[in-house]
Parts: structure tokens; C-alpha cells; sequence
């Protein structure tokens, strides 16, 4: 059991009344962290202490910032082994996903250090004679981020590292699920030389999360919010963020399809069909929900899917090198099992699957589902596939855009030029074609239509998210007024 305090201009504190919440190991309910359950009152100061350093930060040169982003970057690298002990005793995670999550999120801190030299602007033109009037982009002032459990050091360091690219301070809201993972991204930045409140993370018990959200939203200093998590608490996030007139950056859930159109390569398509829906045990907003295949190779596809998944078992990650890991808890198999029992009382055929050992669960393959199943809607966020059956490209397109959500996609053919055609018509942020839905780079524009969000992070596009454009004028001519 670790404790985890909060992070407040750059000192650890406990919570201002003394108040604590304990994170169980999902696999063994042992008692994970025990953490600091900030107030209102603490989230305030972690507001204030971002603004008080803001100043300074912000006046600091792009090179100066790009030498503490890349030391952090250096330095979230070397305490891997601390983020993977942390993402297995408080969310089950694996060793690979866990060393996966340290490799990009430092890849994300240094592409942010390569952005702190393109926060540029441009000169306008102007119709007054002698008037020089430019864009300027500059940073807005406290950033506020808040990050989910699922990919904990990725979206722990996204919600981050652009913002202080751009000349921001910021406020990490950890999530209640893993508030070691998250604050331990706070002290490598700390460590790596952030001045004092640049970066500040604050944890709370469950039951005091929308009211210490609010209160951070609410806070006069914080400007912009960016929030990655369910799109159930994102439209609350929003709702409380429009009120205050705060612009937001929403990266929520999905439902990924995977189209397998007749010229597929079915071995390809197979292995990335794998890997996007259950690396993590499909818990990834990027997760493979399901496999759109056109009916003429289904029944190969299905045959090689089921012999992959069957290999994808589950263990206790601090135990066992096995594929898949844990679920965050029980509610999260209770929810699936409801899904697959759903389907297979409809029609559908597992294939294999379907059963859990406590958190953990086996790969899980459904096919012939259809819209009357609860499964081809819902978000599964879990180790269970579903596979729809379709007749040519059309209807693959309709399906694959039957769904709220619109993040990810994929599309496997060998006809390129089709596949583009079909990318085009697809509702979603991303598409990959012959590559699996689960991919991300730090310089990527990513982000959701419809349900999955608004908004882009990642390399240029996220500097549009975390600056102010300024229209900036000089006249060197005597100005010429009608009154």
C-alpha cells in the first residue's frame, strides 16, 4: 500500500481536513494506495498556485521549455518500472500495456517539446494605409485536464504536455482509479525542473468527484478543459463548462468498426482485428466494438479470429505474462456478461469466451449479431467482440456508421482506392486502412465526431486547443477620424 498525496505548488500535502480514499487491487481487493481526498478548498489552491506560477512560465522561451519537456520525457522513461507496478496493483494492467503507456506518453512530452516553436501567428493584411495588424497566438493561462484509469500515463501526460508546450500552467485531475499512476506523472514533471505549481495534481474520493470537477471549472483562473473519459460524464463536464462560457476539449467514448470488405487480406485483417479489441482487455476508447465483414469471407475471418482469440487468455498481471490482464472490477464483468447473455439469447453464436474468473476474462467473440442485440449499440468497453455479418460495400458502410459514437475505424482491403472511398464515408475522427483501430502517435490530430467528442489533441492541431488568437495592430500613420 503506497500513500499518495496531493501535488500543490510543487509540495506534497494531504488533503486540508485529513480526509483519505483507498483504490483496491481489482484481482485481489487488497488495498492498492491509500490518497489524499482533496476538498474544494484544495482544488482551489491547485487553481490558484497554477495561476501564481503562470507569469513566469509563460514568459520563459520555447527552448527553455523544450529542454524541461524533453528531461521529463527522458525521465518518465527511466521510471517505468515505478508506472508499471502502479497500473497493475491499482488497474490490473499488463507489463506491455503498462510499458506501452510510459514509451508514448514520452513521446508525446517530447513532440510537445518540438510545438513550443510553432505557436506561431501571421500578418493580415490591413485596408488602413500604415496599419500592421497580425494573429498572435498566445498562451490562455491555467489549463485544466482531467484523465481517465484506462491508458493512465498516455492520457495522464496528454492532458498535459501540449498545454505547457503553449505557455500554460495546469491542474491534473486524477482519476480515483489510479491516483498513484497519475500523480507520479506530476512528480516527474516536478523533477525534472517544472518551477513550482506549473504542474499541480489534485485526487479525490469517488463520491467528491463532480463537485471538486465543478469547483476547478468554476475556478476564476481556469481558462480551458480538456477531458478524456465516457461520454456520459463528458456531456456533464461540457454542460458545466458552457456555463461558464470555458471552451473544452472532449475526447469521450466509441464503438470502433473494423470493415472487412471481400478483397480483404484475411490474415492481416484477423491480427489487427486481435489486437484492437482486446490489447487491455478492449478497455481503449479505440477498442475494436466491432468487426463489419462482408458476408463472402465471414465465415473464413471467423474461423482464424477464433483460433487467434482463443490464445488471448487472462492472468494476474503481477503474476503471470499472460495476454490479457484484469478488468478495472467487477461491475465492469457484470456489465459484460449482461451483454453477451443479451446476444446469445437473440441469435448470436459464441464462438468462444464469455465466462469470467473474478476480473478476469478470456477473449470473447460473438458472431451474427444484429441491431436487436444490445451489443451492437452499446459501448462494450471489454475483452468481447461482435461480429456483423454484411452484403457488399454499402451495407458496410451503413453499418459500420449505425452508432452514436464516431472515433476510430478501420477498413481492410486490398484495392486501395476503394478503401479510401470507403474511409471518406465513414463518421469518424480516424480511419486506418489495413491497420488495426488501436493506433496513436504523439503528432497525430486526434479526436471523435458525433458522441466521441469534439476537439483535436495532438501535434499542431492541439496548439488551435490551448492558445488565444489575438488580433494585434500597429499604426505608424496619423490616424484620419469622422468625429
Amino acid at each position: 500500500m503506497l500513500d499518495v498525496p496531493l501535488l500543490i505548488a510543487g509540495q506534497d500535502r494531504p488533503a486540508s481536513d485529513g480526509a483519505e480514499f483507498r483504490r483496491l487491487n481489482p484481482v485481489t481487493g487488497e488495498i492498492a494506495t491509500r490518497a489524499a481526498a482533496a476538498t474544494p478548498d484544495d482544488a482551489a489552491a491547485a487553481a490558484a498556485a497554477a495561476a501564481a506560477a503562470f507569469p513566469a512560465w509563460s514568459e520563459r522561451g520555447p527552448g527553455d521549455r523544450r529542454r524541461l519537456l524533453l528531461a521529463a520525457a527522458d525521465l518518465l522513461e527511466a521510471r517505468v518500472d515505478r508506472f508499471v507496478a502502479a497500473m497493475a496493483e491499482e488497474t490490473g494492467a499488463t507489463a506491455c500495456w503498462s510499458r506501452f503507456n510510459v514509451r508514448l506518453a514520452a513521446d508525446m512530452l517530447r513532440d510537445a517539446g518540438a510545438m513550443t516553436t510553432q505557436v506561431a501567428g501571421q500578418i493580415v493584411p490591413s485596408d488602413k494605409p500604415g496599419m500592421t495588424a497580425m494573429a498572435v497566438r498566445q498562451p490562455v493561462g491555467v489549463i485544466l485536464g482531467i484523465a481517465p484509469w484506462n491508458a493512465p500515463v498516455i492520457l495522464g501526460v496528454r492532458a498535459v504536455a501540449m498545454p505547457l508546450a503553449c505557455g500554460n500552467t495546469v491542474v491534473l485531475k486524477a482519476s480515483e482509479i489510479c491516483p498513484l499512476t497519475h500523480r507520479l506523472i506530476g512528480e516527474t514533471l516536478r523533477d525534472a525542473g517544472m518551477v513550482d505549481g506549473v504542474v499541480n495534481v489534485v485526487c479525490n474520493a469517488p463520491a467528491d468527484a463532480a463537485h471538486i470537477v465543478d469547483t476547478l471549472i468554476a475556478h476564476p483562473v481556469v481558462r480551458r478543459i480538456n477531458f478524456t473519459g465516457s461520454t456520459r460524464v463528458g456531456r456533464l463536464v461540457a454542460a458545466v463548462a458552457a456555463r461558464h462560457l470555458k471552451p473544452a476539449l472532449l475526447e469521450l467514448g466509441g464503438k470502433a468498426p473494423l470493415v472487412v470488405l471481400d478483397d480483404a487480406d484475411i490474415d492481416e485483417a484477423v491480427k489487427a482485428a486481435a489486437f484492437g479489441a482486446f490489447m487491455n482487455q478492449g478497455q481503449i476508447c479505440m477498442a475494436t466494438a466491432r468487426v463489419v465483414v462482408d458476408q463472402t469471407v465471414a465465415d473464413v475471418f471467423t474461423e482464424r479470429l477464433t483460433r487467434k482469440a482463443l490464445t488471448l487468455v487472462a492472468g494476474d498481471p503481477r503474476r503471470a505474462a499472460t495476454p490479457l490482464g484484469s478488468l478495472i472490477g467487477l461491475d465492469a464483468v457484470e456489465r459484460i456478461d449482461g451483454l453477451v447473455k443479451d446476444a446469445v439469447s437473440k441469435g448470436a453464436r459464441l464462438l468462444c469466451g464469455g465466462h469470467a474468473n473474478g476480473t478476469l476474462m478470456h477473449a470473447t467473440l460473438l458472431d451474427h449479431v444484429t441491431p436487436a442485440m444490445r451489443i451492437y449499440a452499446e459501448e462494450s468497453f471489454g475483452p468481447v467482440l461482435a461480429i456483423v455479418r454484411v452484403r457488399g460495400v454499402e451495407e458496410a458502410v451503413r453499418v459500420a456508421n449505425d452508432t452514436e459514437y464516431g472515433l476510430a475505424s478501420a477498413i481492410f482491403g486490398r484495392d486501395v482506392k476503394r478503401a479510401m472511398q470507403v474511409a471518406q464515408r465513414i463518421e469518424a475522427g480516424i480511419c486506418h486502412i489495413n491497420g488495426p483501430t488501436v493506433h496513436d502517435e504523439a503528432q497525430m490530430p486526434f479526436g471523435g465526431t458525433k458522441a466521441s467528442g469534439y476537439g483535436r489533441f495532438g501535434g499542431t492541431a492541439a496548439i488551435h486547443e490551448f492558445t488565444e488568437l489575438r488580433w494585434i495592430t500597429v499604426s505608424s500613420e496619423p490616424g484620419n477620424y469622422p468625429i
